[in-house]
């Protein structure tokens, strides 16, 4: 696959990027690297390997649900800098 200002081009703007001519040659330089690696790994034979779904063979451990009561009102504010009776209180961030 050959790289040319066009596809560097076009990449940029997919990705919402922008380019100056000397960043547009070190981009075009690196994406020939990545190619020419991904290309290399073409000679290998394959035939017979399964494909890797993840990187190991673990499986997620979860724990099991355990139903614990919740702290007071009066537990949870008590820490809080500022609060009245019911409510933390902090400071108004929406301007109208």
């Amino acid at each position: 696959m050959e790289v040319n200002d066009t596809l560097v081009d076009k990449i940029a703007h997919l990705a919402r990027l922008q380019f100056n001519d000397i960043e547009k040659a070190s981009i075009k330089t690196d994406l020939q690297k990545m190619i020419a690696f991904v290309e290399k790994l073409n000679e290998l034979d394959t035939t017979g390997v399964a494909p890797l779904l993840h990187m190991s063979d673990n499986i997620n451990v979860l724990r099991e649900d355990e139903v614990k009561g919740s702290i007071s009102r009066e537990e949870g504010l008590k820490n809080a800098p500022l609060h009245d009776e019911e409510f933390f209180k902090v400071p108004k961030v929406i301007k109208k």
